[in-house]
């Protein structure tokens, strides 16, 4: 494999230190270009250091000096979201790592789509606010999107064997996060600290959240319907409690193809920048005498509503999976913020889903006016403290 230049959007988070783990392994076919955060200077002070890149972006502006002042004149230093934007275009980068966490991450991403760049995509929200757009981009500019969700790139792979057979089903695996065991009682009264203890994935904080309430897997759901160009009602949200199947594809024989694994998200990040190749990657291999049993179930939808709303936001389209997912961000950070409780987070989102003005087929300005208003719209909702 010919090296390859990667811009880094959000490597201070979960996915792009993982990311710059696999760069670590792999020195020889991998150069960071450009590393982007937004809050946390010192962190990103050190990766690029480390890492010898030679742009680095803070986004919050507080943070500009402290960045600025710790690494050398030779390190160019930019400052917020539209300077991300351009340099994921600079004709130096082969791959973006599309990191970010949340809503912020979809203008940085569609930059480098239109500029025809390879997308290892790990921030969900950018398919399931704007899917429709996204997708017709990167069609439109030939920019080739690899998924970076160990599920997605399950699917993914699976269907790389497929031969272009047809799929009758996509079984989309979930951990069941950590509340699976829990009557819908003491749910209601979970705290973030108990929501946060992920029984197999090391996450940040806001997908932790999306985990428990299992709105991370109707997210994924959205993702896999533009992704893999499914509707929604082919896929099926299967609780997978060991996480070792990270996804199956069921074709129209009968025959399943699963994708198995020990939970690292380094192997589909390499996958997703290496692509077609696979890369020898450090790490624990699966032990199939110690595996014992795998387990299934359905998920409960009374105890994890999110999932349901997911599913009527597909069902409904145009603006309303923006909306919701807008919803969530404001619903999260609250329960973050010891506003709200946990069921206030399904409550937030129905409410909101309820009363935005629906759009059939959002242009952009939509989608970021949606976005705004669902999330002020939210936010509105929440007691003051």
């Amino acid at each position: 494999m010919e090296m390859k230049c990667i811009a880094i959007l959000g490597s201070t988070g979960s996915i792009g230190t993982q990311t710059l783990d696999v760069v670590r392994q792999h020195q020889g076919l991998f150069k960071v270009w450009m590393i982007s955060a937004n809050n946390n200077a010192g962190l990103l002070v050190q990766q690029a250091l480390a890492f010898n890149v030679p742009h680095v972006v803070i986004c919050n502006p507080q943070k500009f000096d402290e960045v600025r002042s710790a690494l050398p004149a030779s390190v160019q230093v930019h400052l917020g979201i539209e300077a991300a934007c351009e340099l994921v275009q600079a004709p130096e980068v082969d791959v973006v790592v599309a990191a970010m966490v949340g809503f912020s991450g979809l203008r940085p991403t569609l930059s480098a789509i239109r500029a025809g760049k390879a997308i290892a995509l790990a921030n969900k929200e950018t398919l399931v606010a704007a899917g429709s757009l996204v997708m017709a981009e990167s069609a439109r500019f030939s920019s080739p999107i690899y998924p970076v969700d160990s599920e997605h790139s399950a699917i993914f792979q699976c269907l790389m064997g497929a031969q272009g057979n047809a799929v009758e089903k996509i079984h989309l695996t979930a951990s069941g996060g950590p509340f699976r065991t829990w009557p819908r009682e003491k749910i209601a009264d979970a705290r973030k600290q108990q929501a946060l203890k992920h029984p197999n994935w090391d996450m940040g904080a806001k997908i932790t959240i999306d985990s428990a309430t299992m709105m991370n897997k109707g997210f994924e759901v959205i993702e896999a319907k533009w992704l893999f160009g499914v509707e929604a009602d082919k896929i099926h949200v299967v609780v997978h409690p060991e996480s070792v199947i990270h996804s199956m594809v069921e074709f129209v024989d009968g025959a399943v193809i699963a994708q198995l694994g020990c939970p690292d998200m380094r192997i589909p990040i390499a996958l997703a920048m290496s692509c077609p190749e696979r890369l020898p990657l450090e790490g624990k291999r699966l032990n199939f005498s110690e595996l014992g049993n795998l387990s299934f179930f359905e998920p409960d939808l009374e105890k994890f509503p999110c999932l349901r709303l997911a599913f009527e936001a597909i069902g409904r389209g145009g603006n309303v999976p923006c909306a919701m997912n807008a919803a969530n961000e404001a619903a999260v950070a609250a329960f973050l913020a010891d506003k709200i409780g946990f069921y206030d987070i399904p409550d937030t989102i129905s409410k909101v889903m309820a009363a935005i003005p629906y759009v059939q087929q959002p242009s952009l300005e939509d989608i970021f006016s949606t976005h705004e208003e669902a999330f002020r719209m939210a936010k509105s909702l929440f007691p003051a403290l």
